[in-house]
Order: structure tokens, then sequence, then C-alpha cells
């Protein structure tokens, strides 16, 4: 097959490798002359990838992956588009579709008869029909269910290990009508492998879940679960904390019980996905309180550890506080919806003079995000809100002049900070 992704980025790159050592010839869009340039080169435009480096050079070298930044013509010789432009919500959780539309009238420039369209980015309930459906058939004058198909197949997978989820979990497909569904289910069986999971009540493989919108709603159903149990675990160590009770102990006995998956409580929940999709659901469904609830739980953990903060080492007015990690997540050089970000708000807000560091970025690097990076100035606490590895073996030493430490993943060696008030969310 000829295939076309569209967009370069975390999933969709890897995306591409993985078709094209399938066999097929893949051409990746982007806009980006510097991500096209590089792909070209064979060289991977983001670090944190597992053997997207070695997979990348192999398909270029072969010659079955190319990247432009013509996604019309890239589309006007593809069997099948694979779309992974992100999708963003703002302040108030509203989906900003302008990438998607923008990629989304590109790919109709250049759609002919007989091609596949599958879109995986993370869309509410509805849009493929309602939105990428009659935007298609408006810019190439094609009927979609007709002259081409039309698929949602949401990525399932994390960033740092694509390839391995690729193989781990159900790709699951819902088409605008059945033959659409019989494409994508085809397609997606030539392109990928899977584990044998005998923990499923099925073959782990492709599964044609019925329409486009249950296949919506199981991204966001799947992704809003795991908010929804992350605030759940953080409403329980707030209240540990309120009673003497060390949550994780707590936690880890009611696991012992298959009716129980109680996730971890911490500081942030940050990425692309968490914070973002329960916001989509809301979009769909803005009676769901469930869902409000925990996101507002969630996005206030950052401000309840600088409170621990506070209640540790008093006032923070002119304090100098280092914030240990700007990632949102241990060894993922990203910092979409970071509770850096929040955290450092926080202590300003109190007064507090915030400095960040993390393993992963320069000071200039950070500086660029609009954080304060820490350049040896003295400081009197520290924040730690990423989980890298490099911090579990972090002693205070390392960290001079520090006698508070509050540790939002419960990751640093309480051996390691001898004389310094070691407090943790949640016990």
């Amino acid at each position: 097959m000829k295939i076309c992704v569209v967009a370069l980025g975390k999933i969709g790159l890897p995306l591409a490798v993985q078709f094209a050592s399938k066999g097929h010839e893949v051409v990746g869009a982007d806009v980006s002359e510097r991500t096209v340039q590089s792909v070209n080169d064979g060289t991977v435009p983001f670090p944190g990838e597992a053997d997207l480096d070695v997979r990348l050079k192999e398909a270029v070298v072969a010659g079955s992956l190319r990247a432009t930044t013509d996604t019309t013509a890239a589309v006007s010789r593809a069997d099948a588009v694979v779309v992974v432009v992100p999708l963003f919500v703002d302040a108030e959780g509203r989906p900003d579709f302008g990438w998607m539309d923008d990629a989304t009238r590109a790919v109709a420039a250049g759609l002919r008869p007989g091609t596949l369209v599958s879109y995986e980015t993370t869309l509410p309930v509805g849009t493929t029909r309602g939105r990428w459906a009659p935007m298609l058939q408006q810019g190439s004058g094609l009927t979609a269910g007709e002259d081409f198909a039309l698929v949602f197949s949401p990525e399932r997978v994390l960033t740092g290990r694509v390839f391995a989820d690729l193989r781990r979990y159900p790709k699951l497909v819902g088409g605008i009508d059945t033959e659409s569904a019989r494409r994508a289910v085809a397609f997606y069986e030539e392109v990928l492998d899977f584990d044998e999971r005998p923990d499923l009540a099925r073959r782990n493989g492709v599964w044609d879940l019925g329409c486009a919108e249950a296949a919506e709603l199981a991204k966001l159903a799947e992704t809003t679960f795991r908010d929804v149990n992350i605030g759940l675990a953080n409403q329980f160590a707030r209240y540990a904390d309120t009673v003497g009770v060390d949550v994780a102990r707590v936690i880890e006995a009611c696991n012992t019980q298959p009716y129980s998956h109680i996730h971890t409580p911490g500081i942030a929940v940050g990425g692309h996905c968490i914070p973002v999709y329960p916001r989509l659901y809301l979009w769909n469904d803005p009676s769901a309180t469930v869902v409000r609830a925990a996101r507002e739980v969630n996005a206030a953990m950052p401000a309840y550890a600088v409170d621990l903060l506070a209640a540790a080492a008093g006032d923070l007015d002119g304090l100098g506080v280092l914030v240990l990690g700007a990632a949102y997540r241990g060894g993922v050089k990203e910092t979409a919806f970071s509770g850096v970000f929040a955290a450092v708000d926080a202590l300003h807000r109190r007064g507090a003079k915030a400095y960040v560091s993390d393993p992963m970025y320069t000071a200039e690097e950070l500086e660029t995000l609009g954080l304060p990076a820490h350049r040896d100035e003295p400081v009197t606490a520290a924040v730690l809100q990423a989980d890298h590895p490099e911090y579990r073996t972090l002693s205070a030493a390392q960290v001079p002049g520090v006698r508070v430490l509050v540790d939002g993943r419960r990751i640093t060696d309480p051996a390691l900070w001898p004389g310094v008030r070691r407090v943790v969310i949640g016990g």
C-alpha cells in the first residue's frame, strides 16, 4: 500500500515507521520544514522514543519512508491516510480544531476515490461524522462512505514506548458505515502486529466497535477513567494527611483485592492526554459532575503541595524554593500541562522566590518555556514535581541549604535526606 501519515509528532512518526516496517510505501506530511528535513535525513526530531532512531534510519535508507510539507500531494497518491494532528483545548475546555481543520482541508484537496481516511487524534464524540465527513466531502467533491472510507481509530499508546504499546493493546476502529469499518480493519491488520493476550476475553487485534461514535467515546472513557481514579486517590491522600495515615499503605492494601484498582496520588496530572480528554468529554456531556469534580481536584494538587511546604517550612515570603522537574512525566522531555507551571505560580503567590531545574532541560530551555531556571541561587526548600529516575538517588548534599523537601511523587530515598524534613502527599 501507499500510506500517508499526516503530522510527524511523537505519535505520528512512530506510526509512519511502523507502517514502513511492514513493507509499505509511506509518506509523512508535516507543516514543519525542520521536522521534514530531519525525518528525510533519518534523524529523530525529538528524544525519548524507544527504538525510533534505529527504525527510522532503517526505513529511510530502505526508501520506504520519506517526508514532505505538501500534504495534498502526498494524499493524492495514497491508498490510506492516517491523521494524527494535535487537538487542543482552551482554559474553559473548549476544543480548538484549528490545526485539524487546516489538515483536513489539505487532505480533502488531494482525496481520490477509494481512499481510506482514518483519524487517530482523540476527538469529542460525533466529530468524525459531524465535522470531518462534511469537510472532506466539500473539499473533494466525493461522498464519504461511498467514494471514500472514513473511520475513527484512537491512538492508545504512551510516548516513550509507542512500538510496544502498538503490539500490546487492541486497535479500536469505528466507521461511519460498515464498509468503512471493514476497510479499516483490513488496513490495520496489515500494518500492525499484536502480542498474545490471554487475559483478554477475545483475541488481541483490530476490534470494530460498530460506529465512529463508539470508538470516539472509548478513547475519552478510558482516559477520563484514569483522571477520575487519580482524582479519587488524591482525595484519599489529602484526607490521610489530616488523620496521620500513610495513604500509600492503604492503597497497597486495597489493591490486593481484584475489585480495587486505586491509582497513585501525586502533585500533578500532566501530559497531552489525561488533563485534556476529560475536558473533551465534558464538552460533550457537561452534566458529568463526577468528571468535573475529579478534574478540579487534580488541577488543585500543585497548589496543595505548596500548602504542605508552607505548613512545614513556615512563611514562604522571600524564601528560595527549587522546583525539581519541569517535565510532566519522568524520562520524557515534554511540559504539556505539566504541574511545574501551577507549582511556580502557587509559590509566587505566596511570595517565594521560585526556581526550576530539570536533568532533561538546560537553563536556557527552561527560560524559553517561561520558567525561572535555577542558576545556583540559594534555596532553603524544594518541591519535587517530576518523577525523573535521577531523583531516586538525589541527596540533600546535591541541594545544599535545603531544610524542607516536599516529594510530590514519593520517589526520593529518605535515607539520603538526613537533617531535612521530608514531606510526602498523603503521608
